[in-house]
């Protein structure tokens, strides 16, 4: 539809998403729908793959440059006929006909991102915009997740999806994922949970990050692939906050992985990290209200599940 603007010049607007192959609406056609999950071999993208493919009319396709993720992680769809893995660095375009687009693609571990930020930035602009491209074109609803570090250091605690922290992100629908945990972690990656988990594993003191009341809230992975869901099917675009509201310092954490994964390891300080949040804990209100969503898995409940994954990687059976 053309228009004409206030100086005389005439514009066209933009056009309305294509609609979707003519099969679909034919009657002798079972209409499944196409999932594309970029990261999808990574930590919560793998378990966000089984959570789709439990659903017999998903069609589910990953793209994974495998930075971070791996194909071990995938290894129970491989094979599968509604199941597809591809080799992709999402700053190259990809062109795939999908209903759906879960964008997961970015390191999240600080030893990954920050091993190459720069390439790290390209998978957040270049990859974002190749995925809205890709939206546009096919007429794909998109989810894109975001992370709570945009808040920075924040003034506002907890907080809420309305706090900017030091930025004033413009967005579509989003999910903030605040700290994630549970099997499938890098062991090592960085990050507290999966580092004091393998640490009490092998024997070794538990590294607690000067002055060790900083705080975080720990969601169990199965309840935030809950939470993708629940907003990519509804109808808020958000940004909404996917993450538990139960808040623990690092140094409760440690005393918590010590008491059910290996009582006999010790805790010692060590520098921290600069420019360490104090302090991060969601509210989750809004998803309450909007998604009907709230965690169910309790921090003590989580780290055991994770501990046998762990053991398994790591080839250090319980003792007896």
């Amino acid at each position: 539809m053309a228009r004409e603007s206030s100086n005389g010049e005439v514009y066209t607007s933009t056009k309305p998403p294509p609609p979707p192959s003519p099969l679909r609406s034919a009657k002798f056609f079972q209409a499944n729908m196409r999932i594309l999950v970029t990261g999808g071999a990574g930590f919560i993208g793998s378990h966000l793959v089984d959570k789709l493919m439990e659903n017999e009319k998903n069609e589910v396709i990953v793209a994974d440059n495998y930075f971070t993720g791996s194909k071990d992680n995938l290894r129970k769809w491989i094979g599968h006929p509604r199941f597809e893995l591809i080799r992709h660095d999402v700053t190259e375009p990809l062109l795939v006909e999908v209903d759906q687009i879960y964008h997961l693609a970015c390191p999240a571990s600080p030893i990954f991102y920050k091993y190459n930020p720069v390439k790290t930035t390209k998978t957040n602009v270049i990859g974002t915009l190749n995925m809205l491209g890709l939206a546009k074109r096919v007429g794909a609803r998109i989810l894109l997740t975001s992370t709570s570090e945009v808040y920075g250091d924040p003034l506002v605690h907890p907080q809420d999806e309305s706090y900017w922290g030091n930025v004033n992100p413009i967005e579509i629908r989003i999910a903030r994922i605040f700290n994630t945990y549970g099997p499938r972690m890098n062991i090592d990656d960085g990050r507290v949970v999966s580092n004091f988990i393998a640490q009490a594993i092998r024997g070794e003191p538990l590294t607690v990050q000067a002055p060790g009341t900083q705080t975080r809230s720990f969601c169990y992975v199965s309840d935030m692939v809950d939470g993708l869901i629940r907003l990519m099917e509804g109808e808020n675009t958000g940004p909404i906050n996917v993450g538990n509201p139960g808040e623990f310092t690092m140094l409760e954490l440690a005393k918590t992985v010590k008491e059910l994964i290996n009582p006999d390891v010790e805790i010692i300080m060590v520098e921290n990290t600069p420019d360490d949040p104090r302090q991060r804990k969601p509210d989750i209100t809004k998803a309450k209200e909007v998604l009907g969503w709230e965690p169910k898995i309790k921090l003590r409940d989580g780290l055991p599940l994770m501990e046998d994954d762990f053991r398994a990687r790591l080839q250090v059976p319980r003792k007896n």
